[in-house]
């Protein structure tokens, strides 16, 4: 480490507690850097406004400011000097507001001083133009995170996480399959009253319906079950769409309190806070009699929707630098992905959702010696994944199968911009095969053809011959 050429930078440190802006200065001078610290907002205010400082370290919550109202003004004046912001207040909305103000880094309290040095390196080497150096601050950032992603519907969710964390209600997540249920029934355990009791889980669609009254209240044999475990916290009945009936009953009459399950630990009722989630259409299954309505409205009390993938691809650069950095962490080849190969994933349809994104990236980083995954590293991939409707079975519409091959061409090209009179290209490219087969459904008849093609006959005959369509006499 060249501590000398540290020399002719600048940290200025805000935190009204003595002792970290002590350690703090200790380790920042050590390693050669300048350091200025300060127990106040309005003091490091006055500092960036007279030009000081290369970097601010700074807590969130100070004697006489919240530093989320003062970075906006920071970044106003100065747009370019780097905030590392570290709080005691560990939560999701904490490092959500950090990343919305244009904090370079967001640490949380106690820290690791390693991990405060080597962020403060990365700020200070960044380039003057520093998108790249933006993307991978907010990547090594929301790898950290529960919930990634600064989309509209994103913000969608983390405003209703917001309003259910202060409350002990029931929750009814809804989403699709890998949308990431689980992660927010974490992030309201772990944000809310009962962070400091056990956060239980039970996923009804993995437990043999047999067994599922006994996993969740408990057999004769002493096993107290689920629900006594929960006591206290909170109990997270993942795919509730799947519970069998019987089972459904108990856990009404549970909720209702006209069964009086007790903790044998405590002789008392569990108190338990229950968070739902499904990838089913639970009215649908209370037309068809496979769910109780009274307990839908039971769970249903606060309902918060994920959206799928396919509706926020704006987050997909950011889920995928994430995921690179995670799968580094799990020991896998470290990588970077280039625009065009995000810009391919954008166009993929992810009936798996932000599951199947991390599985790619995953199996990317396992099976590839490239240090730079590219567009054609991505679409050799994906090529090999059947596509199918979310939730359902079959393929995708044509409409989706055509925009999932031009992504891929398009991607390959240089600069991704291809060779003009592409228009009639694709069009051509359609037009012989619906030709050909529709020839070959008719057994080669050409009136019968252009009614069902809804075409002139002497429009037919004359794309036929221009397209070099094989007549077929009839199918095998």
């Amino acid at each position: 480490m060249n501590v000398a050429a540290n020399a002719n930078k600048k940290i200025l440190i805000a935190d009204d507690d003595a002792s970290i802006r002590l350690v703090l200065s200790q380790a920042f001078s050590r390693l050669g850097y300048q350091v200025r610290a300060t127990g106040n907002a309005t003091t490091l205010l006055k500092w960036v406004s007279d030009g000081e400082g290369d970097l601010v370290v700074t807590d969130v919550v100070m004697p006489d400011e919240n530093v989320f109202d003062v970075l906006p003004r920071i970044r106003k004046e100065r747009p370019k000097l780097p905030v590392i912001v570290m709080s005691a207040q560990n939560t999701l909305l904490t490092a959500v507001n950090a990343a919305e103000v244009g904090a370079f880094e967001y640490i949380s309290k106690p820290f690791d001083l390693d991990d405060m040095t080597s962020a403060a390196r990365r700020a200070l080497a960044r380039p003057a133009d520093a998108d790249a150096s933006k993307a991978q601050a907010r990547a090594l950032r929301d790898e950290r995170l529960p919930l990634i992603g600064r989309s509209g519907p994103m913000q969608d969710v983390y405003r209703t996480i917001a309003r259910l964390v202060g409350a002990d209600l029931t929750v009814l997540i809804l989403g699709e399959s890998g949308t990431g249920k689980e992660l927010v029934a974490r992030a309201l355990h772990d944000m809310g009253r009962r962070k400091d009791g056990k956060f239980v889980v039970i996923n009804l669609a993995a437990v043999p319906r047999e067994r599922v009254e006994a996993e969740l209240f408990g057999r004769d044999d002493g096993d107290y079950g689920k629900l006594v475990e929960a006591d206290g916290g909170t109990l997270f009945l993942d795919e509730i769409g799947d519970m069998p009936l019987d089972a459904q009953t108990r856990l009404l009459r549970v909720i209702d309190g006209s069964e009086q399950t007790l903790n044998p630990r405590t002789g008392r009722r569990p108190n338990v806070r229950i968070i739902a989630a499904t990838n089913r259409d639970l009215r649908g299954l209370i037309q068809q009699g496979l769910f109780r309505e009274d307990l839908f409205f039971r769970l249903n009390v606060a309902p918060l929707r994920l959206p799928p993938l396919r509706d926020r691809t704006d987050d997909i650069p950011d889920l995928a630098r994430a995921f690179l950095l995670r799968a580094n962490r799990e020991g896998l080849p470290s990588k970077t992905i280039d625009a065009t190969a995000l810009e391919r994933l954008k166009l993929h349809a992810w009936p798996g959702n932000v599951r199947e994104l991390e599985n790619l990236i995953r199996r990317i980083c396992a099976l590839y010696g490239e240090e730079l995954i590219s567009a054609r590293i991505v679409e050799r991939e994906l090529a090999d994944q059947q596509p199918v409707i979310p939730g359902h079975e079959g393929p995708v519409t044509l409409a989706t199968l055509v925009e999932r091959h031009l992504g891929g061409y398009f991607a390959e090209q240089p600069d991704g911009i291809p060779p003009t009179g592409l228009y009639d290209r694709v069009l051509e490219e359609i037009e012989r095969p619906l030709i050909q087969l529709t020839l070959t459904a008719t057994r080669g008849n050409q009136v019968r053809a252009a009614e069902i093609l809804g075409l002139n006959r002497n429009t037919l005959r004359k794309k036929i011959q221009d397209l070099g369509v094989e007549m077929s006499r009839g199918r095998r």
